[in-house]
């Protein structure tokens, strides 16, 4: 199956999941300008995937980890380039909180209503509480684009990277902290 990139949601959205219509809702009602590319027989699932398809998008391939504190008290959404490796003693110290994991799905799926492979920062939209602290590598912030998931991993949105930040984020009342990943 080719990969097509079109402008704005899916014209039938009847056989999409009700958390990637809300992202398609969300992004209309705020005019943010999206380009879609949807791969059902592709799964997102790995970095490899998400090169390829990121390839038709021409945007920030991004790592999205969900992570916590040894307590599970504290939980991030960290977005990061893709071919950065992660160093969690790195990150710990710019953010004050030892001992980072990955967090368990549940938590992912209970603050953000999202599963393994999707984690995104459309996600945020569900975090009514922010329970969730987004933390953004500075050169994601760099970029003029930047690639995520509608809340699936079946299809990839290419969003400016001003809007995702600044407009998509005040409307879902949440901010970010930016870092700084050496990955050496």
């Amino acid at each position: 199956m080719d990969l097509v990139l079109e402008k704005g949601s899916p014209k039938d959205r009847s056989d999409r999941l009700s958390k990637e219509q809300r992202c398609y809702e969300l992004l209309d009602s705020l005019n943010i300008d999206y380009w879609r590319c949807d791969h059902p027989d592709s799964n997102a699932d790995t970095m490899e995937d998400c090169m390829r398809i990121d390839s038709i998008l021409e945007a920030m391939v991004c790592k999205n980890l969900f992570l916590c504190n040894k307590q599970h008290t504290k939980f991030y959404m960290l977005m990061m380039p893709g071919n950065k490796p992660f160093k969690t003693r790195e990150l710990s110290s710019q953010i004050n909180s030892a001992r980072l994991s990955f967090a368990d799905a549940s938590y992912m799926e209970e603050y953000l209503d999202i599963l393994p492979g999707s984690v995104s920062i459309l996600g945020l939209m569900n975090d009514k509480d922010n329970h969730v602290e987004l933390l953004v590598d500075e050169d994601v912030l760099q970029s003029e684009f930047v690639g995520c998931h509608p809340c699936v991993n079946t299809t990839s949105l290419k969003l400016y990277t001003k809007d995702a930040f600044g407009v998509l984020l005040d409307a879902m009342g949440h901010g970010y902290t930016s870092v700084k990943l050496i990955g050496e």
